[in-house]
């Protein structure tokens, strides 16, 4: 998943943490373990939200959107690598036909349209699954990894379909705090028009909080985590088929029953 080089942003950060605390303790010659819960609280209690969104309109329309949010305090020690990452993030969603909105340095949302399940499926990995030379360094966060199936079944008017996403967050480990809290919180959300099914067939399936037609999954650092769930979607496609077929039938029956025939109209004016 991209994510990897987003968390790499935070494991600079913690570095330049260090480095800074190194450097103010020659200056200050205090002690290291306070300069370190002083400037390691500045840091950890900002918060970064990393929010992945797919969004279904109907059978043949759709949106994958990504939130990015990162916390002032990160961009203090990381505000160059950030700012490449986010344009790397900009370029990739022009290529998949998508489009960018920058809400301020350190806040982006990315909108990739889509077509249907096999599209959706094919921008995700070509997105997220996109390794550059630096993620394969070799170091335990590439070990990262995400994986998303969308499968849908087309009975014409509807369409059956069925997600199955993975996520493997057990390198994030390092980026957890006392108390299971996290420098990142990770969540995943699907809206539908209608109702979704959410299935827990599965040892690392977690619980989501569902609004409305939209169901939201807190991602769980330190974990594997299964996403897997059935909706129903209108095919206006096939809708449209329908209605058109029964404006000609309708048209049809109004000629040929209720409208007088002109060959008998035509006999009646010879005689």
């Amino acid at each position: 998943m991209n994510v990897l080089t987003f968390i790499k942003i935070i494991s600079h950060s913690m570095k330049s943490v260090f480095f800074s605390i190194n450097k103010i303790r020659k200056i200050t010659k205090i002690k290291p373990i306070v300069l370190m819960v002083i400037l390691s609280s500045l840091l950890l209690s900002g918060c970064v939200k990393y929010d992945l969104g797919v969004n279904f309109n109907s059978t043949n329309n759709g949106e994958l959107v990504q939130h990015i949010q990162v916390s002032e305090k990160i961009t203090l020690f990381s505000s160059d690598y950030l700012s490449e990452w986010l344009k790397t993030l900009e370029n990739r969603a022009r290529t998949l036909a998508g489009s960018t909105q920058r809400v301020s340095a350190s806040e982006i949302i990315v909108k990739i349209p889509f077509t249907s399940a096999k599209e959706l499926q094919e921008k995700f990995t070509g997105f997220f699954n996109t390794r550059t030379s630096e993620d394969s360094d070799g170091s335990e966060l590439a070990n990262l990894s995400s994986t998303l199936v969308a499968e849908d079944t087309n009975f014409f008017l509807f369409s059956r379909n069925h997600l199955v996403y993975d996520l493997d967050l057990r390198s994030l480990a390092m980026l957890t705090t006392k108390g299971d809290s996290s420098l990142v919180n990770l969540d995943f959300s699907l809206q539908t028009p209608w109702g979704i099914k959410n299935i827990e067939n599965d040892e690392n399936a977690i619980q989501p909080e569902k609004h409305g037609n939209q169901l939201t999954w807190r991602l769980k650092p330190r974990d594997i985590n299964h996403v897997e769930v059935v909706f129903w979607l209108p095919n206006f496609l096939g809708i449209g088929t329908l209605l058109i077929i029964g404006f000609v039938w309708l048209g049809l029956y109004l000629r040929y029953t209720l409208l007088p025939n002109p060959s008998i109209q035509l006999t009646v004016k010879e005689l």
